[in-house]
C-alpha cells in the first residue's frame, strides 16, 4: 500500500482520526480534520521527510482529498526522483 513514514507524518494531521482505526486509501482527509492549514504544514512535513518537492501541478485540493490520491502523488514523486 504505502511506506509506514508515509503514515506516521500523515496520521497528526488528522485529528478526528482514532490511533486504533485503520488509514485507507478512501480516507478523506478532511473529514478527518485536515484543514488549510495543516495541509501546508504536512505538504511540508512530508517533502522534509521524503526529500522531494511537489510540484504546482500537484498543489491542489485533489492531491489532499484522500490518502490514496495523496500517497500516489508522493510515490509519482519519488520514483522520479530515483
Amino acid at each position: 500500500m504505502w511506506d509506514a513514514r508515509f503514515e506516521e507524518v500523515l496520521r497528526p494531521y488528522l485529528p478526528f482520526l482514532p490511533a486504533d482505526e485503520p488509514l485507507t486509501p478512501e480516507s478523506s482527509l478532511r473529514d478527518l480534520g485536515l484543514d488549510s492549514l495543516g495541509t501546508v504544514e504536512l505538504l511540508g512535513a512530508l517533502e522534509h521527510e521524503f526529500g522531494v518537492r511537489f510540484v504546482d501541478d500537484a498543489l491542489s485540493l485533489e492531491t489532499f482529498a484522500n490518502a490514496g490520491v495523496l500517497w500516489a502523488a508522493l510515490d509519482n514523486l519519488l520514483k522520479q526522483a530515483a
